[in-house]
């Protein structure tokens, strides 16, 4: 089952005779919840259009502990590194959802017949560096609630709906995941989200999160 992209996805700057090319040049897969997709290190060199669910690409430091670079959802290319460069792959992609997605793997020969995909392919990469840079900040800048704070806005901008007193966001991302994603320790985000929750600015249950107050969530996040 296709879902919508997401706004600002790869998918959604490409022509529909663009992605029917892409179609074209892969196969269909789907991967259960908690599915390793493809993992640090490995040679793989294809490339995953994603068109359900999301996933989570991480790496892992040298004493063990792992590190959430990206949350991705419908629409996301996944894994364009490997298949340009030929290097192993940078980084594990995990699904966080039941996935679907088209594999491609000479996604190369497709960048060459299409040109201006290419050019976009830059832009998007271009992009990652600098949400990348941006992150890198956050983490000298911000303390450990303010960057809870940021990435629950980032969720819930991406993937929140309207529901009673605010936006709620079924959290696919465990604590020790939100943690790797914010740099921090577990105990640190859990007291952060307490923080938060006594502020009155969320409500947090199992893998879900209810923004009552986002501005009042933007401030603690700056």
């Amino acid at each position: 089952m296709t879902s919508s992209p997401e706004p600002g996805e790869f998918i959604t700057k490409l022509t529909s005779e663009e992605v029917a090319d892409l179609y074209a040049a892969g196969r269909p897969r789907r991967w259960d919840r908690g599915a390793t997709m493809c993992t640090e290190g490995d040679a793989s060199d294809w490339v995953l259009l994603l068109t359900s669910g999301r996933v989570k690409v991480s790496s892992h430091t040298a004493a063990g502990g792992e590190v959430v670079l990206a949350i991705r959802g419908p629409g996301a290319l996944i894994g364009e590194f490997a298949a340009i460069d030929g290097l192993p792959r940078s980084s594990t992609v995990t699904a966080l959802e039941p996935v679907e997605g088209i594999t491609i793997r000479d996604f190369p020969a497709y960048l060459q017949d299409h040109g201006r995909v290419a050019v976009l392919l830059m832009k998007t990469l271009i992009g990652k560096m600098r949400d990348s840079d941006r992150k890198r900040i956050e983490y000298g800048a911000f303390d450990t609630t303010g960057r809870v704070a940021t990435r629950l806005i980032e969720l819930a901008e991406r993937y929140g709906e309207p529901s009673d007193g605010g936006v709620r966001v079924a959290l696919p991302l465990s604590q020790d995941e939100l943690a790797g994603w914010t740099g921090a320790s577990r105990e640190a985000v859990s007291k952060a989200l307490r923080s938060l929750r006594d502020r009155g600015l969320i409500e947090t249950g199992r893998r879900r999160v209810v923004v009552h107050d986002m501005e009042g969530l933007r401030k603690r996040a700056r």
